[in-house]
């Protein structure tokens, strides 16, 4: 079943290659969807794909790059997929 998440990853998560990282374990995983950084030091991801790789994905999210310190990932799910990605990009503002 394909899903789609919505998560804000808290802690030492910005200058760390956090959006890198999230961007190649998606790849890997074939999820798709973005990643950006917010102003108030948290990143933000949107993922689309099967619901087993997103758990997954979830996990790899928690622990982050070698240099990032989570402190916390809010998930919010939505049932089915909107099918406007096709692949997983950073988005930089």
């Amino acid at each position: 079943m394909e899903k789609r998440l919505h998560a804000i990853v808290s802690g030492r998560v910005q200058l760390v290659m956090y959006r890198d990282f999230a961007r190649r374990k998606a790849q890997k995983l074939g999820i798709v969807g973005w990643v950006k950084n917010l102003k108030d030091n948290t990143v933000e991801v949107v993922a689309e794909g099967r619901k087993e790789r997103l758990l997954e994905y979830i996990e790899l999210l928690k622990e982050g790059p070698f240099l990032s310190e989570v402190k916390g990932v809010d998930i919010k799910w939505w049932d089915g997929v909107t099918g406007e990605f096709k692949v997983f990009e950073i988005i930089h503002e």
